[in-house]
């Protein structure tokens, strides 16, 4: 059986870690509701979330780390989602993303509020952007597409994310693109 942290024992090395990352991306989104990322210190974090320093530098780098894995997690489930989607037009997968965001507006909310944006960046490159391996006609295409979603998407989030998820799929049709 795959291991979740549903069925995980809470004794098991797979169970605490999985506690000390919940209560940690919990008590930062709780502390950034009043404070800015930088007022933050990872004291108060960890007391905030009822674990030590130890195990917040055992699973994170810095404070946007958490962020950076909580939003991973949330395009993984995303992903997923869309591979089930036969339609793979750049139209579909705006409005997926877009339904995608609006599902989890309060999170996306609390980023643009804090100017943390930009850490969607590299999802959007992960997602669409150029490797290494691609030819150049095709990465340069690729950073386009990867470019100009993401300033779709923090123009939207600037906007005050007035429009829904089709109506930006059909604004994005209207271009032409």
């Amino acid at each position: 059986m795959r291991q979740t942290p549903e069925n995980v024992s809470p004794l098991s090395n797979e169970g605490r870690n999985s506690y000390v990352i919940n209560h940690l991306t919990d008590a930062l989104l709780t502390l950034l509701h009043h404070k800015s990322i930088s007022d933050i210190s990872i004291s108060e974090l960890c007391e905030k979330a009822g674990v030590g320093r130890a195990s917040f530098y055992r699973n994170y780098t810095d404070k946007e780390d958490i962020l950076r894995k909580h939003i991973h997690q949330l395009f993984s489930a995303w992903g997923n989602a869309y591979d089930q989607n036969d339609d793979k037009t750049i139209s579909s997968l705006l409005q997926s993303m877009f339904t995608h965001f609006e599902d989890h507006l309060d999170f996306y909310r609390l980023l643009s509020e804090r100017n943390l944006i930009y850490l969607l960046k590299d999802v959007i490159l992960g997602i669409c952007g150029p490797t290494p391996e691609d030819i150049q006609i095709e990465a340069y295409a690729k950073a386009f597409v990867a470019y100009t979603l993401y300033g779709w998407i923090e123009v939207w989030f600037q906007r005050g994310m007035q429009e829904s998820a089709e109506e930006i799929a059909n604004l994005f049709k209207m271009q032409g693109l």
